[in-house]
C-alpha cells in the first residue's frame, strides 16, 4: 500500500515530464510541415528539419517554395535552396520566377537566376516583364531645332528584360537617358521644326536605330513619340540676347571714351593752372629784380637828348 502511494505522484510526475519533452520535441521538430512535404511529394527527412533548426534556418523558408516547385514540375535541391537564403537571397522570389519561366517557356537555372536575385534585381518581375513587355514614359525631353524653334517631347519606350543581360547590365534609367539624347540629337539636326511636327515617327526610327539598349538589362521593342509640343523662340531669344549684349559693350566702350576724354580736358586744365602759376610767379620775381639791378648801378636813367623814338 505504501509502495502504491508512493509510486503514484512518480509516474505521475514522469508523465507530465514526458509530455513537456514531447512538447518541445514537436515544438522545435515542425512535424506538421514535414507531413505536409511529405504528401506533396517532398522527401525530407526529420533529421534535415533539426539541421535548418540549428543552421538558423527557418525550415518554411525552404520547404514551402520546395513543395510549390514540386507541384509545378520542378526538382530543386534543398541543399541549393539553403545555401541561397543563407547567401542573404530570397528563396520564395527565385522559385517562383523559376515556376514562371518553366511555364513561359522560357530557360532559366537555378544558378543564373540565384545570381540575379543577389545582384539586387527582381528576377521574378523580369521574368514576367520577359513574357508581356512593359513600357516606360520618359520626362519631357526639350531640344531646338535649326530655326530657333524648342520643341518638348515625351516618348513611350517599350522594353522586354533580357535575362541574359540581367547581371551586369544598365537599367531603365540608362535606357531613358539614351533615348533623350537620341531625341535631342534627332530634333536638332532638323532644319525646321515644322519637319519635326508633320513627321514625328522619324524621331522614333532614327532613335531606335542607334541600338541604345547595347550593355543594358532590356531589349527595347519600340520608341513611341506620345507628344511634341512647341516651346519657346530661342534662336530669337538669342539674337535678342546678343543684341543687348553688344549695346551694353558700345555702352560701356563710349563711357570708357567720355571718360577719358574728361580725365584728358582735367589734366589739360592742371596744365594750365602750373603754367599761369609759373607767370605769376615770374612777375612776382621782376620787382625784386629791378631792385637788385639799381643797388648794383646797373639800372639808370636815360642820358640827355635820347628819347625812345
Amino acid at each position: 500500500m505504501d509502495l502504491i502511494s508512493v509510486g503514484g505522484p512518480v509516474m505521475l510526475g514522469l508523465f507530465f515530464v514526458g509530455l513537456v519533452l514531447v512538447w518541445l520535441l514537436l515544438s522545435y521538430i515542425p512535424v506538421r510541415l514535414w507531413i505536409a512535404a511529405w504528401a506533396s511529394g517532398v522527401r525530407i527527412s526529420l533529421g534535415s528539419l533539426v539541421g535548418m533548426r540549428l543552421r538558423k534556418v527557418p525550415p518554411r523558408v525552404i520547404v514551402d517554395p520546395q513543395i510549390n516547385a514540386t507541384k509545378a514540375g520542378l526538382h530543386l535541391d534543398l541543399d541549393q535552396l539553403e545555401a541561397h537564403y543563407l547567401a542573404g537571397g530570397n528563396v520564395n522570389r527565385v522559385v517562383q520566377a523559376l515556376i514562371s519561366a518553366d511555364k513561359a517557356g522560357i530557360e532559366l537555372a537555378f544558378q543564373q537566376a540565384a545570381a540575379i536575385d543577389l545582384a539586387g534585381r527582381d528576377v521574378r518581375e523580369a521574368v514576367q516583364v520577359s513574357v508581356n513587355p512593359k513600357v516606360i514614359q520618359t520626362p519631357k525631353v526639350a531640344a531646338m531645332a535649326k530655326d530657333g524653334i524648342q520643341l518638348i517631347a515625351t516618348a513611350r519606350v517599350t522594353v522586354r528584360a533580357n535575362i541574359q543581360r540581367l547581371v551586369g547590365g544598365a537599367g531603365e534609367e540608362t535606357i531613358l537617358a539614351r533615348v533623350g539624347e537620341g531625341i535631342v540629337s534627332t530634333i536638332g539636326s532638323a532644319e525646321s521644326h515644322k519637319a519635326v511636327l508633320e513627321s514625328p515617327e522619324a524621331i522614333s526610327k532614327t532613335v531606335l536605330a542607334k541600338g541604345l539598349d547595347s550593355g543594358t538589362a532590356y531589349e527595347i521593342l519600340s520608341i513611341d513619340i506620345a507628344d511634341v509640343d512647341v516651346g519657346k523662340n530661342i534662336g530669337a531669344e538669342l539674337q535678342t540676347d546678343q543684341a543687348e549684349a553688344d549695346k551694353r559693350i558700345a555702352q560701356a566702350k563710349a563711357e570708357q571714351r567720355r571718360a577719358m576724354a574728361v580725365a584728358h580736358e582735367q589734366e589739360m586744365k592742371a596744365r594750365v593752372q602750373e603754367m599761369r602759376a609759373k607767370v605769376v610767379e615770374a612777375e612776382a620775381k621782376i620787382p625784386e629784380a629791378m631792385a637788385i639791378a639799381f643797388r648794383a648801378g646797373n639800372l639808370g636813367s636815360l642820358p640827355r637828348g635820347t628819347s625812345d623814338e
